[in-house]
């Protein structure tokens, strides 16, 4: 297809789209990202009340990696000296300053929230945070034999004095701030206590023995609480003259010189001890710490006045996150049961399933348990002669590794590529490698100064004396936990095409082969920002023959200016564009003359949005390529990733309609403004929660699932 020559005229004359007026700063769309997932909690009919508290606690866990990770970066940038400026305009000190004054707004709001609104309903319903000094003289008793039998034995007093240097205090961890006299010398003396991890933040005060609560409340009690009013037990002879607590935030990004590193896995290993001596990037402390004891801490920990957070209240409000195992049914989301579409199908042979056709799955509303079954089947299966897996994040108890590992003892090829540079998940996955290591797998940990992220997994099988291969590409982790809570696509196929393609990735991935034409995947970091660019401007192209150009994307985050900057082309020829992004989004919709055709909504809701989705019309012969890959510089160019087209046109229309479903949505959807700040959507409009209408559809597969496994 030749270029039409108005579709040129219409770009030819186009704003400069280097216009740093034209794009939101990547940090604070982060933090806007994040006051939508608060807003979750602050709204009072969004969600049953211990689900907001659950969101109090996701906002306070996501803020705590945003610090750890993002803020840590522009640091480092900071104190060596960097004045380049960001896509928006902002040097590295500007974006600090932006970013400490709304997170302070932010944590003013959350803590607003779960003190003034949250704790007294819960308190309606039973469930009561309570004071210590609230306490009858025999109940605090009580607690002190607790504290002596349960707490004690886990405790370190440090003392900090010229035999004692301040302690190394780590990552995340919550201390007390103790001053005390010796009644002997009447000297003033300083220690530090930390509150162990291993214990859980929030007392059951009901459960313990001897408390004698009879009226069916839960009664919660915060462990620094319970600490603070027993250090006497830790520092005998001594008065305690006041004690504080504090929070430290680290830089926890781990850096590799792969190159250097001749064995990757003790180089993560390392890197993850080095991860709790990372810098201070955040200091917590509560209004009532004297500046005296705030000396003594920014002195030993060598933060600067902008890295102290005065906050109101418990530190580490993460730890809410304890409260959704209390047994309180009418206070959470009505639990689901997910549909397993392949049940109905032959049986639950997967293997027969797709022979008989492409099958695709939309978790958490279709199970994940086909995408398990599938590698033990594999595992079990006499005609199987291999399996080859990408692993990025699979969690502990894996039945996914533990399959792999049932394959390898029954004499099968198993070769498995596990990415230890997975954040935070490294620990899982240096076990998991190991175990199966162990067993004979062939381990490998990918290509030098890449993350593999792309989900794939192969699997060889004798079939009437020919070898078939069938396929598992999916935009999400093989992790049956978070398959319940984030909405991903898995896609089963035989088709052979794209089962060469695949192939021929793994021999990339896990021997020399410098592979770089695929007939159907698109392959990170090879030619997806091209392959994606080459779309949009082919619907820009169609758009001039048929006034139709139509796109609709999905996915965590846009962020890459190339792929914004031919949006920004898209629209002003006059393409409709539909932009679906949970997080980041770094371009500015209805700016006039540049991005007038272009919305973008973010859907915040029980579940996490995470499947990526990529559409175009492309003259009536529609297109979907689904995957890992979101549009940012580190999915292109720093990571393995595959994007899959779906092949079967039916599939091509689900997915299209489920896209269109959420573009609809007018109660957890959020619509970014031309001025770069977002609103809930509302209008006139019947209500539609799209993840509410996907729940319903699976109820009633379901129940028509029955009815056709009864005959009726």
């Amino acid at each position: 297809m030749t270029k039409n020559t108005d579709t040129v005229l219409q770009t030819k004359n186009a704003p400069d789209f280097k216009n740093p007026a034209y794009y939101v700063n990547r940090e604070l769309g982060w933090i806007a990202f994040n006051q939508r997932v608060l807003e979750e909690a602050l709204s009072p009919d969004s969600h049953p009340l211990l689900e907001r508290v659950k969101f109090i606690s996701i906002f306070s866990s996501n803020l705590d990696e945003f610090f750890m990770i993002r803020v840590a970066g522009l640091e480092d940038q900071y104190e060596a000296g960097i004045q380049d400026r960001s896509v928006d305009g902002l040097t590295p000190v500007e974006q600090l300053e932006n970013i400490r004054e709304r997170v302070m707004a932010q944590l003013r709001r959350r803590n607003e929230c779960f003190y003034g609104d949250l704790a007294p309903k819960l308190a309606g319903h039973g469930i009561e945070f309570i004071g210590y000094d609230d306490l009858t003289a025999e109940r605090r008793e009580v607690l002190q034999r607790y504290f002596r039998h349960e707490i004690f034995p886990v405790l370190t007093p440090l003392a900090v004095d010229t035999g004692h240097p301040f302690p190394f205090v780590s990552n995340l961890s919550l201390n007390l701030a103790v001053e005390l006299e010796d009644l002997e010398t009447r000297a003033l003396k300083f220690a530090r206590v930390k509150v162990p991890s291993t214990l859980p933040r929030i007392l059951r005060l009901d459960t313990i023995e001897g408390l004698d609560f009879d009226d069916g409340r839960v009664r919660l009690l915060w462990l620094e609480e319970l600490i603070m009013n027993n250090l006497g037990q830790l520092f005998p002879h001594m008065r305690i003259v006041q004690c504080h607590p504090f929070r430290v935030i680290r830089d926890a990004d781990i850096e590799i010189e792969e190159d250097e590193a001749g064995d990757l896995l003790e180089t993560i290993e390392q890197g993850i001890r080095s991860r709790r001596y990372g810098k201070v990037v955040r200091l917590d402390v509560t209004p009532s710490m004297p500046k005296s004891m705030r000396r003594i801490l920014i002195k030993n920990l060598e933060v600067q006045p902008r890295n102290l957070y005065e906050i109101d209240g418990a530190l580490g409000l993460s730890g809410l996150m304890e409260m959704m195992g209390i047994e309180a049914p009418e206070l959470k989301d009505e639990p689901f049961v997910p549909h397993n579409p392949l049940e109905e199908k032959v049986g639950g042979d997967i293997f027969s399933a797709i022979r008989q056709g492409d099958q695709l799955l939309y978790h958490p509303y279709d199970s994940f348990q086909p995408v398990v079954d599938l590698i033990n089947q594999a595992a079990r299966d006499p005609q199987v002669l291999s399996i080859k897996q990408t692993l990025y994040r699979v969690g502990g108890n894996s039945p996914v590794v533990e399959s792999l590992m049932n394959a390898v003892e029954a004499r099968k090829q198993v070769a498995v590529l596990v990415e230890l540079k997975a954040r935070f998940d490294e620990e899982n996955n240096i076990g998991w490698a190991r175990a199966l290591e162990d067993v004979g797998a062939h381990v490998v940990y990918g290509l030098v100064g890449l993350k593999t992220h792309a989900k794939l997994t192969l699997i060889v099988r004798r079939e009437q004396d020919r070898l078939r291969r069938y396929l598992h590409l999916g935009t999400g982790n093989y992790n049956p936990t978070t398959a319940k809570i984030y909405t991903d696509y898995s896609y089963l196929t035989a088709n052979e095409e794209l089962a060469n393609d695949v192939s021929e990735l793994f021999n990339a991935l896990t021997g020399y082969s410098k592979h770089t034409t695929y007939r159907r995947l698109i392959v990170s970091p090879i030619n997806t920002r091209n392959r994606i660019i080459e779309m949009i401007d082919r619907e820009i192209e169609w758009h001039g023959k048929q006034g139709k150009g139509r796109i609709i994307m999905k996915m965590n985050a846009l962020v890459d200016r190339k792929t914004i900057q031919a949006l920004y082309r898209a629209s002003c020829a006059g393409v409709s564009v539909d932009l679906i992004v949970r997080g980041i989004c770094c371009l500015i919709p209805g700016i006039e003359g540049v991005s007038e055709n272009i919305r973008v909504v973010s859907v915040i809701g029980r579940f996490l949005e995470h499947s990526r989705a990529y559409y175009f019309h492309n003259g009536g012969m529609d297109e979907i390529f689904l995957g890992s890959a979101d549009m940012m510089p580190r999915n292109l160019d720093h990571r393995v990733e595959a994007l899959f087209p779906i092949v079967e046109k039916e599939l091509v229309e689900t997915v299209r309609s489920e896209l269109e479903l959420i573009l609809c949505d007018n109660v957890k959807a959020w619509r970014m403004t031309s001025d770069g700040s977002y609103v809930r959507v509302s209008d006139d409009r019947p209500k539609v929660n799209s993840q509410n209408v996907f729940l319903n559809q699976t109820s009633m597969r379901k129940s028509i699932g029955k009815f056709k496994v009864n005959g009726l």
